[in-house]
């Protein structure tokens, strides 16, 4: 793998990182102001950049070696270019750049290695003295990049997390107001993430359409979003697929809201992931068969608690919560 050295000729002036995240529960609820529980993994994102002296931003990708070159504000052609440059204009970079970019984050594996890019790449314009800005405020810039650089209308779970979320440790969310908790795993457990091996591609999969679905379904019923229904029965009365997609949000904020009550133990826990990951595959059908698979055969595990789809689903990664020092044999 090439370094910032060996394309660019010199050394980088800033490098930052951010970590990708795996999602506990709260899958699908984060554009609609629900509640998620998040916790970071240990592989990150690196994006070391230098001025290049030029009106033009040169991008290398080292874990694909390929490169990508773009004006000031501009966007490039395609690809992971899109998420660097986003940041890149997003961010207010007036001269050109070298960037290069590595990444230990699974790519198309659900567990969010974009915003882990995009995180890392304002992070890097922060040491840089070009962003002067607090970590809400980078997660929320980062969140636009998404939306207006790659076309995915994402919910802020995603950047939030690469911003906040630490390994070992849940992130409680309320997506809404943006306050946030830091919470122990359940006693006696640990996590454990396995890829499906079916790639996912968020932005040609159903995701832009299902947000679609919900917010109808949020105006059917008469409420600014989803979060706001205080009846789950309400949902009952949409037409399909309308109801089962409502039932989905309003089912799984309830999920994370008893998830997080002290005292909470792993067996309860996991009974909250295997119905997460029921109405993921049955309500908002965004699973897929090797997914559900995979779950299944986790779910069988003596030394499994909870097992589920992870992220926006259509493949990707699945989650597990394990019983303490087994997940390796798991």
């Amino acid at each position: 793998m090439k370094t910032f050295e060996q394309i660019f000729g010199h050394a980088p002036t800033v490098t930052a990182r951010a970590p990708g995240r795996v999602n506990l529960l709260g899958e699908h609820t984060d554009y609609q102001g629900g509640y998620v529980l998040p916790t970071a993994i240990p592989q990150e994102a690196t994006v070391s950049l230098a001025p290049n002296g030029t009106e033009e931003h040169h991008v290398y990708a080292a874990d694909l070696d390929e490169h990508a070159t773009f004006g000031l504000g501009e966007n490039a052609d395609g690809g992971f270019g899109r998420y660097v440059a986003g940041a890149l204009a997003l961010g207010g970079a007036r001269e050109g750049l070298n960037v290069h970019v590595t990444s230990e984050v699974p790519m198309t594996g659900g567990l969010s290695s974009s915003a882990a890019l995009e995180v890392a790449s304002l992070r890097a314009l922060r040491e840089l003295g070009v962003l002067d800005i607090g970590d809400e405020a980078l997660a929320l810039l980062a969140q636009r990049v998404e939306h207006e650089y790659v076309g995915v209308k994402s919910g802020i779970l995603d950047q939030m997390a690469s911003t906040f979320a630490r390994a070992g440790v849940m992130l409680f969310l309320d997506t809404r107001t943006l306050h946030r908790e830091m919470l122990p795993l359940p006693g006696g457990a640990e996590v454990l993430v396995v890829d499906s091996g079916v790639p996912r591609r968020l932005a040609e999969s159903g995701y832009n359409e299902r947000r679609a679905q919900v917010e109808e379904a949020a105006r059917l019923l008469g409420v600014p979003e989803l979060r706001d229904v205080q009846d789950p029965a309400a949902v009952e009365a949409l037409p399909p697929p309308l109801r089962e997609r409502a039932r989905h949000v309003v089912t799984e904020n309830a999920r994370v809201l008893e998830a997080v009550r002290p005292g909470v133990g792993p067996e309860r826990f996991g009974k909250w992931m295997n119905a997460s990951h029921a109405s993921l595959r049955d309500d908002y059908e965004v699973s897929h068969p090797v997914v559900d698979a995979i779950v299944a055969a986790l779910q069988a595990h003596p030394d499994v608690y909870g097992a589920r789809m992870t992220g926006a689903g259509f493949g990707g990664s699945l989650v597990a919560l394990v019983r303490a020092g087994t997940a390796a044999a798991v």
